[in-house]
């Protein structure tokens, strides 16, 4: 049928489409469409800036900004002036700056308390409890000299008071341990000493920033959420843009500030979150042209989900080991498999998440190369999610001069003169998603070592002498489980003369490296679903080089999506305490993301 021609039948008369606007400067705010009359509105205003301390001296976390919302807000006119809030500077001399409050129509959202901050005067009169706002800053750390000031308290929430609570209190600071903020979804965590009653953990730790918010009826994005304080052992930050001790909030999302010591930092900017309820009815049919409009219009709106990941490929074999004395040769380790992440692992790695649809996403887990005793090991396979592909690692080169191969990351390379190794980051990617192995280059006659196979945050260690095998390259943290785990370390290289001479692995999974000696050893394979390098073989009579350790894919996605995959033992779904979901892949399989 020609285009205008009918589709249908639709079951649904009257079909409203929702509308989001993020307003992150001030200005106008344009309705949609003229039959707009009222809106929904979430609005935050910037977070507090954290205290100034000195070199040994801690100074509280800065308090989030203001969370309110409304879901019947009048919009009489086309064009609503909106006014957003700047982040609090950090503290100069002493206490953090309260943020600037953001408004739009009837609703005002304060600004976040800055945080307690420590001055050049003693005694006592040195350190300062946190400030008031909508949510309140951290309280310095106490004064061990002055019994009055052993705590500093935090700045209260909810300043000035609103219905329902704009915010929450800032935590307590106690001697060598500033409070956190404060966020409008939890108070302040406060510090905890051996000298205070409330401690709980390693010594002197900041208070953890308070939690931010979703609660906004359909909104997945947790923000406003309060800086961490700093310790000897720094306070944890919630999601919600606050900032990690002696780090800034987030821009547009009213965090505050971390606590720190001799550095001040400034709160996040507020935000104005916008949503417009369209009307779009339809007498139980629509056309084609009627749909065009729609999507034209931008009023045809489909549900995506930011998605945050992990994908690891399969780490590559290691290399054989060979010879008899005294030219005992060792094999090389294998490269890690290729790590590409977003939103939970080292900044220089984090790529951008993926706003994907509901629907299904296939789901491969590469495995680990295969070792040999009579040539070279292969490598390990890729491992996909959506558009992200990471490439396997290389297998590590072979006793007697075999190259390491190329891949996610390189293998390592033996001896004698060889003075290359396996590239990393091959096919090559941004941010790169691993590095080159280590090189044998050495003409020595007597026993040989290689190269350690490369890793994802360090390339692969060149042999240490005639004897001693390369280490392989470190692997790279990620938490998007909910705790930090190090994944695609490169293998270590075998060892050639001698007994005690293997390359250790990378931390990571990478396998270490096999030994020569009396009882010569084959090398470790790489750990199983981490992307680990395996190690190379130990010289003397000829062994195996070590198998790669298989990859994994993680995918996290805000609470307010459901995750499901198959098969059942591919798969683990877990919620982390937060609210997202997560689903955690350890073979290959089918991702299903959909709808609350």
């Amino acid at each position: 049928m020609a285009n205008g021609g009918i589709i249908g039948p639709i079951k649904v008369v009257c079909t409203p489409s929702t509308k989001t606007t993020s307003v992150t400067s001030t200005g106008d705010f344009v309705r949609q469409n003229c039959q707009v009359t009222s809106v929904s509105a979430l609005v935050i205003g910037g977070g507090g800036g954290s205290g100034h301390g000195n070199s040994d001296s801690f100074a509280g976390a800065g308090g989030a900004g203001g969370y309110r919302f409304n879901t019947c807000i009048s919009i009489s006119s086309r064009c609503t002036p909106v006014t957003i809030g700047a982040g609090g500077a950090g503290g100069t001399t002493r206490d953090g700056s309260t943020g600037s409050n953001s408004v739009f129509g009837p609703l005002t959202s304060n600004g976040g308390g800055g945080g307690g901050g420590i001055g050049c005067q003693s005694p006592g009169g040195s350190r300062n409890p946190g400030l008031a706002g909508a949510s309140g800053g951290g309280g310095s750390e106490g004064n061990p000299d002055v019994g009055p000031y052993l705590t500093l308290p935090g700045g209260a929430g909810n300043t000035p008071p609103t219905s329902p609570s704009q915010g929450n209190n800032g935590g307590i600071g106690v001697i060598n341990a500033a409070g956190g903020g404060g966020g409008a979804g939890g108070v302040g965590g406060n510090g905890s000493s051996p000298c205070h009653p409330t401690y709980t953990g390693p010594q002197y730790k900041g208070g953890s920033g308070g939690a931010g918010s979703s609660a906004w009826p359909g909104d997945c994005t947790v923000r406003a959420s309060g800086g961490a304080g700093a310790g000897s052992v720094n306070g944890c930050t919630a999601a919600g843009g606050g900032g990690d001790a002696r780090s800034n909030g987030t821009v547009n999302t009213g965090g505050g500030a971390g606590g720190g010591d001799c550095c001040s930092h400034s709160g996040g900017s507020g935000v104005v979150v916008i949503k417009e309820t369209i009307p779009k009815c339809a007498s139980g049919r629509w056309t084609i042209n009627e749909h065009f409009d729609q999507v034209k219009n931008s009023e045809w709106i489909q549900r995506t989900a930011s998605v945050n990941y992990l994908v690891v490929a399969g780490g590559g074999a290691g290399g054989f080991g060979a010879g008899g004395a005294p030219n005992e040769q060792g094999g090389s380790g294998g490269g890690a498999g290729g790590y590409r992440a977003s939103g939970y692992g080292p900044s220089p790695l984090q790529g951008t998440a993926q706003s994907l649809g509901l629907g299904s996403y296939t789901i491969t887990v590469g495995g680990g190369g295969t070792g040999s005793s009579s040539g070279n090991g292969t490598p390990g396979s890729v491992s996909t999610f959506s558009t992200i592909t990471s490439a396997g690692g290389g297998y590590g080169g072979q006793a007697g001069g075999g190259h390491g191969a190329d891949g996610g990351s390189g293998g390592g390379t033996p001896s004698p003169n060889v003075c290359n190794a396996g590239s990393g980051n091959t096919p090559p990617v941004d941010p790169p998603q691993g590095n080159r192995g280590g090189r044998g280059c050495t003409s020595d006659p007597n026993g040989k070592a290689g190269g350690g196979g490369g890793g994802a945050t360090a390339v692969g260690g060149n042999f240490v002498n005639c004897c001693a095998g390369g280490a392989g390259g470190a692997g790279a943290p990620n938490a998007i489980l909910g705790s930090a785990t190090t994944y695609a370390g490169g293998g270590g290289a075998g060892g050639g003369k001698g007994a005690a001479n293997p390359g250790p692995g990378g931390a990571g999974g990478g396998g270490a490296g096999g030994q020569n000696g009396p009882s010569p050893q084959p090398g470790t394979a790489g750990t199983a679903n981490t992307g680990g390098g395996g190690g190379g073989a130990g010289g003397g009579p000829t062994l195996a080089g070590a198998n790669g350790g298989s990859g994994i894919v993680v995918v996290r996605v805000p609470g307010c999506f459901v995750l499901a995959g198959s098969p059942c033992c591919a798969r683990t779904l877990s919620t982390h305490p937060g609210g997202d979901k997560i689903a955690k892949f350890t073979a290959s399989g089918t991702l299903t993301i959909n709808g609350a």
